[in-house]
């Protein structure tokens, strides 16, 4: 068959997959105000979130109506009403659904929901808009639904070595070995892209915003790559140790941690050296950075225990807080939010900390052991919240294994352990 011939067989198939799309978009929009209002009356103020952003339409019908003036008054029936309520819905809105998610965390109440995602360890997952992705040593990552747990889809890379750390967005999984970069296509199972250098010395971390990825690598420098041609374009200094962890921001920065204990900042695109986050809590090593680019602040975690933040304006700490008697391997916290923040690590031990000033809100483990699970069973763990003068020696190991990465969506948290098994960890007010 002649290349023309392909060409035609393509545009036929695109053009049946836009019609079947329009079709059923067609089908949602013709609905009607009024069948979607009544629907939208029986949701909450998350899912009220969640349907604004399908489209413009559905926010204009959530945003001009009562609904959100009718939620508002429902939670509370106390309010003074005030006739300026629709000019400030959306923002109400939001603050409904986080007002609830900082509560949850302090409730004390949370239940956890344990499957068995992989046949051998995982120690990372990723959650984004309601999926998560997880890897294994079973050399697969599978996404999962953040509501039943049912696997989405799943991308093997066999042949390739172990992956090291991963990412991903509504179209595409990167992620790195110990010396290449490779993507993954969501929509499909074969892998798109594998970096065309090899680097001399193991990557440890990664982080990407397109169109660029960074490998924070062994020798202390990050090398950049071009996500679509696939090339090395240029490699940053940042330490004279090991890359321990790294983070990039839409200011065009690339922070990375160290095993010295403390971050340097650098220009992601000219690669000049731009200061340095630094701690006053000697001997430790940084595991793991998040950026707030909201706030303008970085939070870190070390080998000392310690929970860290500074003003990246500034580059001076707010504050230090000796979160964990052991090695903190992650922090997070929801998107655009300046709150709460999740920290956890080898103790086992899931908290919650104030990022204003670093205190200890909650603590929660689990109150019971982990129990064999089938591939595709649930099993539900009652969570425990944790006093402040808790003795952490009397937990038995097995109901606290170490936290190797976590991940904080609406008042829900997913965490990994080193285990064939993941975790959601679900907060209520």
């Amino acid at each position: 068959m002649d290349s023309s011939s392909h060409s035609d067989a393509g545009t036929r198939s695109r053009s049946k997959t836009m019609r079947n799309t329009g079709d059923y978009l067609g089908s949602a929009q013709s609905l009607g105000a009024d069948i979607l209002c009544a629907i939208f009356t029986l949701l909450d103020h998350f899912d009220l979130v969640r349907c604004s952003a399908v489209c413009k339409s559905w926010q204009k019908i959530i945003y001009t109506s009562t609904l959100v003036e009718d939620l508002y008054y429902k939670k509370n029936p106390f309010a003074k009403y005030d006739k300026s309520f629709p000019q400030a819905s959306i923002a109400t809105l939001k603050d409904l659904a986080l007002e609830q998610h900082r509560v949850s965390f302090l409730s004390g109440s949370t239940e956890i929901h344990q499957w068995n995602g992989h046949s051998s360890r995982v120690n990372i997952c990723r959650m984004k808009r309601g999926v998560i992705l997880t890897g294994g040593e079973d050399k697969l990552l599978r996404l999962w639904s953040s509501e039943n747990y049912k696997c989405l889809n799943q991308y093997s890379f066999s042949g390739l070595d172990p992956l090291v750390d991963y990412d991903f967005d509504e179209n595409k999984i990167v992620g790195i070995t110990g010396s290449q970069l490779c993507i993954w296509r969501r929509n499909g199972r074969r892998s798109i892209f594998r970096s065309r250098e090899s680097t001399l010395t193991r990557g440890l971390c990664m982080g990407y915003i397109d169109p660029e990825a960074a490998m924070g690598c062994e020798d202390g420098r990050a090398r950049i790559f071009d996500l679509y041609s696939g090339s090395c374009t240029r490699i940053i200094r940042m330490h004279s140790a090991p890359l321990t962890c790294i983070a990039l921001t839409e200011d065009q920065l690339i922070l990375g941690g160290s095993t010295y204990g403390h971050v340097a900042i650098a220009d992601i695109s000219s690669g000049e050296q731009l200061g340095f986050l630094k701690s006053s809590i000697s001997p430790t090593g940084m595991k793991t950075l998040f950026v707030n680019t909201s706030s303008y602040r970085v939070y870190a975690g070390s080998t000392s225990g310690y929970a860290h933040c500074w003003d990246l304006r500034t580059l001076r700490p707010l504050w230090e807080t000796r979160a964990s008697p052991n090695v903190i391997y992650a922090v997070h916290h929801l998107a655009n939010y300046s709150s709460s923040l999740a920290v956890g690590g080898l103790d086992g031990v899931l908290r919650i900390l104030n990022q204003d000033t670093g205190e200890v809100l909650s603590s929660f483990v689990a109150d019971a052991a982990p129990t064999s699970t089938g591939h595709d069973m649930v099993e539900v763990i009652k969570g425990r919240s944790l006093g402040d003068d808790s003795n952490l020696d009397s937990i038995l190991r097995y109901r606290r294994p170490p936290i190797t990465r976590l991940a904080v969506g609406m008042n829900k948290i997913v965490t990994t352990h080193g285990q064939k098994y993941i975790r959601m960890w679900r907060f209520s007010a």
